[in-house]
């Protein structure tokens, strides 16, 4: 999952990908963070309808108060994600891919430290 995480925040800080790619590469390196946060506390959700969101709640009970305002923030992006990849393109801003890319390294970080502290054998 690193892997994965690692190339996606590399591909959304590629210059010359659109607003709306750099955000939907940016939440799913959010998403795939998330999800190795439940892993490592012995979850798994399921690939059906609502897993993104499901992901987005469950993260919080791992991870506790630290992810309280990044699940927020991912949730209200999610949102967004879902109108750039199935209804419509030129959604997301310069500025709102930016921003995406920030905190899902942030919470990349976050998430790392509290496997570090949680699960020393599965940390970096």
């Amino acid at each position: 999952m690193r892997a994965l995480i690692a190339r996606d925040l590399a591909d959304a800080m590629v210059s010359g990908l659109s607003a709306d790619r750099r955000f939907a590469t940016a939440y799913n390196a959010a998403l795939l963070s998330a999800n190795m946060a439940i892993a490592c506390a012995g979850y798994r959700v399921t690939a059906k309808t609502g897993h993104h969101k499901i992901s987005l709640n469950s993260v919080r009970l791992a991870l506790s108060a630290a992810a309280g305002k990044y699940a927020d923030y991912f949730e209200t992006c999610r949102r967004k994600r879902n109108v750039i990849d199935y209804t419509r393109s030129h959604v997301a801003t310069d500025t709102e891919a930016d921003e995406i890319v920030k905190k899902a390294t942030e919470f990349q970080g976050v998430v790392e430290a509290w496997i570090a502290s949680k699960f020393a054998n599965l940390s970096r």
